[in-house]
């Protein structure tokens, strides 16, 4: 059987960022490429570049830093073959998985032992016509569901989609701005006012490092 060839833009250890996992350290594998053009986009290095590396060369890399969670990422993981059966080797390892895609890709083959973080695209970010729905009626409360909002109207569209989708009380879900246009402050005082069933997300690595540090 031949071994699954994935092409890797980075992986390193860091603090995670976001989810309910922020704060935890974690290796993060991220996956070159993505078929998205956010307009806030944070990763556009992952689009190209990168190295080509064996199953058992990144499961090595990955042990090196004898870490037991280990996220996913990318770019989009799930445009790569490559990416389901590491998913599944990780977790087969004995890692907690946790795998950030963009949601725009079926998320139902991959291994149910994973953690799926799900970002659905609001408006402002130019890609909300690309949402894969049909990903949220296969949704576990061990998923969890994100919101990059980058102005008002995102923030009253995403309250419509978890009110229209019943996503309360589903998995947990995230809101995070978009720092150069979203004061989370102002995002967090809507969140108060509406009594949204939410977690205001700030990306943790940015505040420790710096929102243009990469391999962080």
């Amino acid at each position: 059987m031949t071994e699954a060839r994935l092409k890797i833009y980075e992986i390193f250890y860091s603090i995670q960022g976001e989810s309910t996992f922020a704060g935890r350290p974690c290796v993060l594998v991220r996956l070159t490429g993505c078929q998205m053009r956010c307009s806030w986009c944070d990763t556009e290095y992952a689009f190209h570049g990168g190295a080509w590396m064996g199953l058992e060369e990144v499961l090595a890399k990955v042990a090196a830093f004898g870490c037991p969670l280990v996220e996913v990422t990318g770019g989009e993981p799930l445009l790569q073959p490559g990416c389901l059966p590491l998913l599944t080797a990780l977790c087969d390892a004995g890692y907690e998985v946790l795998l950030e895609t963009g949601g725009g890709l079926d998320i139902a083959p991959v291994d149910p032992r994973v953690r799926r973080i799900l970002d659905i695209k609001c408006p402002a970010s130019g890609e909300s016509g690309n949402n894969r729905w049909e990903n949220l009626a296969g949704l576990r409360a061990t998923d969890e569901i994100k919101f990059v909002v980058a102005d008002r109207g995102d923030y009253d569209w995403a309250c419509g989609v978890i009110a229209e989708r019943g996503l309360a009380g589903v998995c947990p879900l995230h809101f995070s701005p978009v720092w150069e246009s979203c004061p989370p402050a102002e995002l967090a005082a809507w969140i108060l006012a509406d009594r949204l069933p939410v977690r205001l997300t700030l990306q943790q690595h940015k505040i420790l490092w710096g929102k243009d540090t990469r391999g962080v």
